[in-house]
Formats: structure tokens, sequence, C-alpha cells
């Protein structure tokens, strides 16, 4: 890569004077690409912090509209928003906070027929998904193409949150299957503090930029889970299983099954 100019040794100052990061943890940044799945509420923080971190290419799967419901926690979007396609309201908020970074709009839900094409380009995968249909299919798909990703989950007052990279642990490893369809709680049948998906999909964009600057300890074959009415952190520690479905010494799952799981903000009630 050529030297940063004066104005990206400017505007990234803050990184390239730290410890163990510096100019050639901020080129990896400006070099990366990074894939997050769903601008809602943990895709929102995710994709700001990672296009004011400099993330050469942030590339933003969703096939929603924001709609009014959204606005408590998905704090890309404001109310002269609503109705208009995701991914167009964030790749304007992006371009605003950095003008640098590259976007590409996928406005589509992911799906067994598009998930790996749209995820096989990319060096880092976020999961901002609201539901489980999404989260494996982001898993399995990572998988088969060899990609590092973040997964993370909210509801009510708690999230949840790992990291995977070749051979540390998949999701499937510690969730080998959803949930029965009628123990699943969603957002828009038991709610959802704002403030949390804050805090979680920062999580995910810190691990993401740790990952490509190769700096610090990730939280693979770990999962950090967080409660806001406590302010209780816990970290599980757990490893790959050798029996797994997926990444297992015998793996069954060899191409992308999607699960009948609806996104959260279809269900109305």
């Amino acid at each position: 890569m050529n030297d940063l100019s004066r104005e990206q040794r400017q505007r990234y100052n803050r990184h390239i004077i730290l410890d163990d990061f510096g100019l050639q943890g901020q080129e990896r940044l400006l070099e990366s690409k990074v894939l997050v799945v769903g601008a809602g509420g943990l895709g929102s923080p995710a994709l700001l912090y990672l296009a004011a971190a400099g993330i050469g290419t942030l590339g933003i799967v969703d096939g929603d509209v924001v709609s009014i419901t959204n606005l408590q926690r998905q704090v890309i979007h404001g109310t002269p928003d609503l109705n208009r396609p995701k991914v167009d309201v964030a790749e304007e908020r992006i371009h605003v906070l950095n003008p640098e970074v590259v976007v590409r709009k996928h406005q589509t839900f992911l799906t067994e027929d598009n998930a790996l094409e749209l995820i096989r380009d990319y060096d880092f995968i976020i999961d901002g998904t609201d539901n489980f249909a999404s989260k494996y299919l982001v898993c399995d798909a990572c998988h088969l193409l060899g990609k590092a990703y973040s997964m993370c989950g909210i509801n009510r007052y708690s999230g949840q949150t790992m990291t995977h990279v070749a051979g540390s642990a998949c999701y499937r490893c510690l969730f080998p299957e959803p949930p029965a369809m009628k123990d699943v709680e969603t957002c828009a049948t038991v709610g959802v503090l704002g403030s949390v998906a804050g805090i979680m999909g920062t999580l995910q964009a810190t691990e993401c930029l740790k990952y490509l600057a190769g700096i610090g300890e990730l939280l693979t074959d770990k999962l950090l889970t967080f409660d806001a009415l406590t302010m209780q952190w816990n970290c599980l520690d757990f490893s790959r299983d050798e029996h797994c479905l997926l990444c297992g010494d015998k793996p069954t799952i060899t191409e992308l099954k999607e699960y009948a799981f609806q996104p959260c903000e279809k269900i109305r009630h």
C-alpha cells in the first residue's frame, strides 16, 4: 500500500500512536473488507465504528426498510429515514462520517441461495442479524469459505457474543441446532433495551478491528455475556467439538440449508 496521506495520518492519529497498532495496523484496516449482515441494532454501531476506524470496504446486507420501531436502538437511522432502505441510509451516514470508505450495498436478506456469494469476497464477517435462520447461515457459510466472524445475540436486557477464526470452536460447537420455534423469543415479542445493542455491536466492531490489525486476544473459544440489569460480565470457555456437525472431525454439514425462522422485525403483534 502507498504511504498514508497527510489527511489520513491526521484522521487516524489516535490509532497510529497506539502501542502495537501503529501505521502497520492502520494500513491493514485500510486494505480490509468487512461484511456486516444486518444494518439494525447491532449493525448500526458496528458500521459506524468500523467506518470511523478506516476499514477500506464495508459491505452491508439488509433487505429491510426503516420503521419507527427501529429508531429506539438502530442509531445509524433517523426519523426522516422512515420507509427508506436501510442499506441506503447506512451508506449515507458512513460517507458523512468517513468519505474514504467504499460501501457495497446488498439490498437483500441472507438466504441459502446467496450467502456464499455475498460472504466470499470479505475478510471478516459481522453477524448483526435478529433471527436464527440467518445466524446459522452466517456460521455455516463462513466455515465453508474459511472466513473469520463475530456472532452476537441480544434479548431483553442481555447480550452474548463470540468470535471464530480458523481452527477455533464455531457457533455450532456451542449451539449445535437452533431451539424449537415455540421457545424462541424475539425483540418484537419481549423487547430489548436499546443501549444493549450499542454495547454489543461495538464489541463486535472491536473484535473485527483487533483481528484485522493483528493485535490482542480474540473471543475465540469463549462466549462473553452481559447483563445490563446487574452490569455483570461473564466469560464462558468452551472448545471445538470433535463431533460438531459443521467443524468436527467427520462433518455432515457440507452445504447450506436455511432454517424456517422469520426475522424479528417481520413478526408483528
